[in-house]
């Protein structure tokens, strides 16, 4: 890590908003993000997971408040991003480095934000795969008033929760999920790990899982009982190649589907393993580095 870097001033643009994104070895993304973010966020703030590459320098070369913290899980480090940071903004955003957030969705931010009577601001994420866009959108709420949000407890899949009115856009915010497959499955490794001994440890969902419940509810409650259904993979490539619309976006949106598809499998086998064994797996190190010192420690 070069510690010669000067960190800058964040420049505030044009939109009353606080922009928080949480990290780790996500050089890739910074400089695109930082670039996506400068002369319409008010201010930008990241909380780093002890990167090794150079993730800080590029945040600090663009003015980006920067905070270290050992990563515990999603959504404690997410709780820690809303309750501590010294956001001044009278609105918050949370941004992962991997998104990009469209003019049309600024614009369109901007003009949300003087609605009185919302609290909370849902956006449309467009996914990127293999660098092309697929027509798979979800509603996502990303936007909040400055310290009325809180995240579920949970170790990965956090959701935030904001109570009171939240206005919907129409408008993209784009998810580049990865520069390439490589990195993708890297990724998805972890991710069904940590998914694994959420199920072999009993441990809480996001929400109360209610097949009759809100949507969050309805979700989770697909997700506890999921390995019990028969025929349950070949009907989740279909919902993703229907219903997500994957199917309309040719060969990379199969290719998305059928490794989506696969990824909920080694959720299953993980746990399976881990019941075979009686224990969770010690977890890899995945190359986090040394406290940075010219950045605040918690």
């Amino acid at each position: 890590m070069n510690h010669g870097t000067e960190s800058a001033r964040w420049t505030p643009g044009t939109a009353p908003v606080a922009v928080l994104m949480i990290s780790l070895n996500e050089g890739h993304n910074m400089e695109a993000v930082c670039r996506n973010l400068q002369g319409w966020a008010q201010e930008v703030h990241l909380v780093d997971s002890y990167s090794r590459d150079e993730t800080v320098d590029i945040a600090l070369r663009y003015g980006v408040k920067v905070v270290q913290r050992r990563f515990r899980g999603f959504g404690d480090q997410w709780n820690f991003a809303v309750k501590q940071l010294p956001v001044n903004a009278p609105w918050t955003m949370k941004l992962d480095p991997d998104e990009r957030v469209t003019d049309r969705l600024k614009r369109s931010i901007e003009r949300a934000v003087r609605d009185e009577s919302a609290q909370g601001i849902s956006v449309t994420r467009r996914l990127w795969f293999m660098g092309r866009p697929l027509r798979v959108r979800h509603p996502l709420l990303r936007v909040w008033r400055s310290g009325t949000c809180r995240f579920t407890d949970v170790s990965v899949n956090e959701h935030p929760i904001v109570d009171g009115r939240i206005v919907h856009l129409m408008e993209e915010l784009e998810h580049h999920d990865s520069p390439d497959l490589e990195h993708w499955l890297h990724k998805q490794n972890r991710y069904t790990t940590d998914e694994a001994i959420i199920r072999f440890r009993q441990q809480s969902l996001a929400a109360v899982p209610a097949l009759f419940g809100d949507r969050l509810q309805r979700r989770m409650w697909l997700k506890k009982h999921f390995f019990a259904f028969p025929l349950r993979y070949q009907v989740l490539f279909a919902y993703l190649c229907m219903f997500e619309g994957a199917m309309l976006s040719g060969k990379t949106g199969l290719i998305w589907a059928h490794l989506r598809t696969e990824v909920v499998r080694y959720i299953e086998y993980k746990e399976l393993e881990m019941r075979l064994r009686g224990a969770v797996p010690p977890k890899l190190m995945h190359s986090v580095g040394e406290p940075d010192a010219r950045v605040a420690q918690y």
